[in-house]
């Protein structure tokens, strides 16, 4: 039985160029175009929704800045600034700054829950994109805003007695953006193993401020005891308050503060402090992004 003959445009068509099927060569540009569109409109809508509560906005930063010049201001005169290397309120700052970043990251977390409880997350899922990039276009958006509101505080270095130094207000940006990112990923990946928003709180609400106490950001955590040290170690808010201190002793010498984070006596650098804040963020990310993925 003879083969039927192909058409004159096939046989025509060189046979070194196949048509690609299967999300590769020309296609890739599109498929990727496509995903990135999507975490921009997730990036977008997170800024739309701090842009039109500014009320709410400028709520939440009212507790870290009662923290900063209350708090700070009335311990100032009973802490010695030598113990310190600096004034009270300069310590304080890195931690104000921790307290700052870290309700909008974990707000993302919560968000998600009632999103995927009220129907968004599905509505949301009918996109032509793979569902890792919804989770990190979330994570993106939950960053961004996270730094935009403790970028905010930056403005306040001058009443601390900090210069308005270019360099370390960016140094500061950097290190906030850096720990928003590993506290939106960890949210995230609490928000996606569970399915109640009360008992999301309520884990948040036994987490959280220990964490936050441990961080460094209020006292030395050298002063603690040695068991409340070694889970200094393992907390991720202290090294991003570590960076951050790290970031003021860098520009002002005179206001350095003792760190927060040693190894059996050994002090890591910042640059090892922030690789290691980045990959427990990227860790939770991809677990995240795993759980998420999974057809419901």
């Amino acid at each position: 039985m003879t083969a039927p003959a192909l058409p004159a445009s096939d046989a025509s068509s060189p046979p070194d160029r196949p048509a690609v099927r299967d999300g590769s060569g020309p296609d890739r540009v599109p498929r990727l175009w496509h995903e990135l569109r999507a975490v921009h409109a997730l990036v977008h809508r997170d800024l739309l929704r701090l842009a039109a509560q500014p009320v709410h906005t400028g709520l939440m930063l009212v507790q870290p800045m009662l923290y900063l010049f209350i708090l700070g201001g009335g311990l100032a005169a009973l802490i010695p600034n030598s113990s310190l290397g600096g004034g009270y309120q300069t310590y304080l700052f890195p931690g104000v700054l921790m307290m700052t970043v870290q309700t909008p990251a974990i707000m993302v977390g919560i968000r998600l829950i009632t999103d995927r409880q009220s129907g968004y997350v599905r509505e949301l899922l009918m996109a032509p994109v793979r569902r890792p990039t919804l989770l990190l276009g979330t994570c993106a958006g939950g960053t961004l805003v996270a730094t935009v509101q403790g970028a905010v505080l930056l403005a306040l270095v001058g009443a601390i007695g900090l210069p308005y130094d270019p360099l370390l207000l960016l140094t500061l940006l950097v290190g906030m953006m850096l720990t928003s990112f590993t506290l939106t990923a960890l949210a995230l990946t609490l928000a996606v193993t569970l399915d109640r928003p009360e008992v999301f709180n309520m884990l948040l609400g036994l987490v959280m401020m220990p964490l936050l106490l441990l961080s460094g950001g209020f006292f030395p955590v050298g002063n603690l005891p040695g068991w409340a040290q070694a889970l200094a170690a393992a907390n991720p808010l202290a090294y991003g308050v570590d960076v951050l201190r790290r970031c003021i002793a860098a520009r002002v010498p005179d206001r350095a503060a003792p760190t927060t984070v040693e190894w059996s006596g050994w002090q890591p650098p910042v640059l090892l402090e922030g690789t290691l804040l980045l990959t427990v963020g990227i860790l939770a990310l991809l677990w995240a992004a795993h759980r998420f993925g999974r057809p419901e």
